[in-house]
């Protein structure tokens, strides 16, 4: 099983679909997902909520059967693939402000309360996997999210029982660790790789594809 994550940053464009379908995923938890986005193959599974005009906080693009199932959060979307519950999230990130679906003023509260509003529909998933861009590196330097919210997300990811490939995989600015993560069943002997996101020297993303294979 091949599982990738892709922040869109909402743009779409042949060039988007090619990196898409050469990297051969099962199944893809996207999140900025623009809703022009389109993959030939592959079914795909919107959050309901914008992120902003045309831009939806996430997705989940299968070209196995898949299920759709209600957003767990709103800036989530999820969906259930043979046994297995698969959720893309976004999570907050330090200047995203107290809009909604964001509830707190610091960012540690904006992070602590959207995993508890993810926790009580993960919590009842028999399998999952989780992913997408959770603004947070697991180790090392916080540049996008901040320690507490991170210690937040390992307490999560603890009580799930899930591991996360992805941890260590170095993030687009040099000296950072990724943000975008993918996470599986602890115990799982999975695989985890970097894919450079441009085309022909620009940038597709400001942010790379990480890829798993389980």
């Amino acid at each position: 099983m091949r599982i990738g994550t892709w922040n869109l940053a909402g743009r779409w464009s042949d060039h988007h679909a090619t990196l898409l379908l050469d990297a051969d995923c099962d199944v893809w938890l996207l999140t900025e997902v623009g809703e022009r986005t389109s993959l030939p193959g592959y079914a795909l599974h919107m959050s309901g909520s914008l992120m902003a005009q045309r831009r939806r906080w996430a997705g989940i693009a299968s070209r196995l059967p898949m299920s759709s199932c209600p957003d767990p959060h709103p800036a989530s979307a999820s969906a259930t693939i043979g046994t297995t519950t698969y959720v893309s999230s976004i999570l907050p990130w330090k200047a995203c402000g107290s809009r909604p679906p964001w509830v707190g003023s610091r960012h540690v509260d904006k992070t602590a309360h959207a995993i508890d509003d993810l926790l009580v529909h993960l919590r009842a998933a028999p399998s999952l996997v989780w992913g997408g861009d959770w603004n947070h590196a697991l180790s090392g330097r916080e540049y996008a999210g901040s320690l507490g919210g991170r210690r937040a997300l390992q307490s999560a990811l603890a009580e799930l029982d899930l591991d996360v490939p992805t941890a260590d995989l170095p993030h687009v600015i040099d000296g950072l660790l990724s943000i975008d993560h993918i996470a599986v069943a602890r115990g799982s002997s999975a695989v985890a790789t970097r894919i450079e996101a441009s085309y022909d020297g620009k940038r597709l993303s400001d942010h790379d594809a990480y890829v798993v294979k389980t």
